[in-house]
């Protein structure tokens, strides 16, 4: 596979967008983690409220059970305890209910934040850096088989711009149907400097 161009100033070009690429994502996971605990600050009293009731409500039905032992007015006098005791309930899982809610929208605030800047770059970085790595391992295959470049000079021909052919030969076509290989040489090393990859040793011009 073949991952970088073999010219020194693609190659640097390269190495450091991924390394751009790789602080982006690290940096926006971050920051994203970082609003996650943040939002997740806010639960604080929820929570607070939720095991100060609870731990209420558990004094009331304790004190309700053993006023309830009393002879005669045992029940009337447990039955305010037991009311009071299923109120702090309910303000316990409101409690409770709240923590949730906040811990939910921390999660959805913590991915939202980070995916987003990650997903806009990753659509225009990511496809870019694969079709480079197909297509210079495809042609890197080609140059490993044989030492013979028509084929990269007849991309050339269809691939390069006019005013390039025209550097390259008067009658690039001519050249091509003539075997001259200084011109097939020279036609092959641009089109294989597209896809970042030097013409083997022996075949330049």
């Amino acid at each position: 596979m073949k991952l970088y161009a073999d010219h020194s100033a693609r190659f640097a070009g390269q190495v450091l967008a991924d390394i751009l690429f790789v602080c982006w994502l690290v940096a926006w996971v971050w920051v994203g983690l970082v609003v996650h605990d943040a939002t997740l600050d806010l639960a604080g009293p929820g929570r607070q409220t939720a095991e100060s009731a609870s731990s209420l409500a558990g004094s009331l039905t304790d004190a309700g059970d053993g006023l309830g032992g009393v002879p005669v007015v045992g029940d009337s006098v447990a039955t305010p305890f037991d009311q009071a005791a299923a109120a702090s309930e309910k303000l316990a899982a409101a409690g409770r209910e709240e923590v949730r809610t906040v811990d939910r929208l921390a999660r959805l605030l913590g991915l939202a934040i980070a995916l987003i800047p990650i997903l806009v770059v990753s659509v225009f970085f990511v496809p870019r850096r694969l079709r480079f790595v197909r297509e210079a391992t495809a042609a890197q295959r080609f140059i490993d088989a044989q030492a013979d470049l028509d084929l990269f000079a007849l991309r050339a021909m269809t691939h390069q711009p006019m005013h390039v052919l025209a550097r390259v030969s008067d009658d690039p076509v001519g050249a091509l149907r003539n075997g001259d290989r200084a011109v097939i040489a020279r036609l092959a090393e641009i089109e294989l400097r597209t896809h970042g990859l030097r013409p083997p040793s022996g075949a330049r011009a």
